[in-house]
């Protein structure tokens, strides 16, 4: 039986000895833990004030949040020692969003988001070691090394999009498709703060409720665009009541466990025929915008650091786990150790292995290639190849 709240705080006990503090070693297989309180937009009630969570789940969520952080920070270091070129947008802060999300998610629930991609990508089934491969233009990346930083899919995983704000009518567009094919299933479609004022993103909803889509919009506000506060961009910070004609709901995404009650809620809304739903998950990103964005030149370093010693989502998750008794101090260790080796291998992969054949310039362009031409080639491709022969 699920042990409550108050329980779990009655039931630990502390231990004094040996000069110092040990909790009993019992632990439990389930608890119910409080979300954190929503905002809701016409809504006449929202998701639910607590959660059972079991320990084989908490596992799982802080190892998926403790991989996807490693994961970029070594990003990082990869982007400053020049193995990755061009855009790199790391997810560092934001992790309970995708893992909270994926927790409720089937993986025929297909997904489409913008160029902060690492986090979904791993979260979506592949690899670390694909990942960082990827980021390095390896041929063993999830893109064949030839997507980046920006352009990671994977099944029912549309990316990763360079432009901002264009993944939300295709978002609408795959939810128009799921619901023509009469597939019970919804299309989660992630945008940023900065990408919300675009004018496509106000026409992508206009479309999905105009024909009731099972689309769920998530806006995940780490509360500033590309070296721009929210308040600076838009006129109204409110994003999850920018549907207007389309419910909200308003989510603390620093907290794994209410954005996985949130993303239930928001799942069973549009599998019943409601339509779309708009979730703004108020969340935060660490480091800049992207990699060549210091990130302090219109926020104070202080703030940075506020928000990691107050409100990290893995930090605070861990502590949550600890206190409900669900997992032991020392396993959460061996899951770091763990990690920290699997990202360890996936780096030295994403520097050693092979770059992609220079034959790859012509491969998937087409879905279907003309058949019985194996040696097909693109037109235009370059100098010498004018004609498709």
């Amino acid at each position: 039986m699920p042990l409550s709240s108050s329980a779990i705080r009655a039931n630990l006990l502390l231990l004094r000895g040996g000069g110092g503090l040990f909790v009993s070693s019992r632990l439990a297989s389930s608890a119910v833990l409080s979300t954190r309180p929503y905002k809701l937009h016409k809504l006449e009630s929202g998701p639910a004030s607590e959660a059972q969570v079991t320990s084989d789940e908490a596992r799982k969520y802080y190892r998926d949040m403790a991989t996807v952080r490693r994961m970029e920070t070594a990003a990082g270091n990869l982007y400053k020692e020049k193995a990755i070129r061009g855009f790199c947008h790391l997810y560092s802060g934001q992790e309970a969003c995708c893992v909270g999300m994926e927790a409720v998610l089937d993986r025929n629930d297909p997904v489409i988001t913008a160029y902060r991609a690492h986090g979904w990508t791993y979260t979506r089934g592949v690899p670390v070691k694909a990942v960082l491969s990827e980021l390095t233009g390896r041929a063993s990346g999830c893109a064949k090394g030839k997507g980046g930083s920006m352009h990671m899919y994977n099944h029912n995983f549309y990316g990763g999009n360079g432009i901002v704000g264009a993944q939300v009518p295709l978002g609408a567009g795959i939810a128009f498709a799921q619901k023509y094919r009469e597939d019970k299933r919804v299309c989660v479609t992630l945008y940023g703060d900065g990408a919300a004022n675009q004018g496509q993103v106000f026409e992508a909803f206009n479309m999905a409720k105009l024909w009731d889509l099972p689309c769920i919009f998530v806006c995940e506000n780490n509360k500033y665009g590309m070296g721009t506060a929210v308040e600076r961009a838009a006129a109204s910070t409110a994003y999850y009541t920018r549907g207007d004609y389309i419910p909200g709901l308003w989510v603390d995404a620093m907290d794994v466990i209410t954005v996985r009650e949130a993303t239930r809620f928001a799942k069973d809304w549009c599998l019943s025929g409601k339509g779309p739903i708009l979730l703004e998950m108020e969340t935060y990103r660490y480091h800049g915008h992207s990699m060549s964005d210091p990130g302090t030149s219109y926020r104070t370093r202080e703030e940075v650091q506020s928000m990691r010693q107050m409100r990290d989502p893995i930090a605070s998750f861990r502590q949550t786990l600890l206190t409900a008794e669900l997992v032991a101090e020392e396993e959460l260790k061996e899951i770091d150790q763990s990690v920290r080796k699997e990202v360890d291998e996936a780096v030295q992969a994403a520097k050693t292995n092979a770059v992609p054949d220079p034959k790859e310039l012509y491969t998937n362009v087409y879905s279907q290639p003309p058949s019985g031409q194996p040696n097909y080639r693109i037109r235009g491709i370059d100098q010498f190849t004018w004609s498709a022969n």
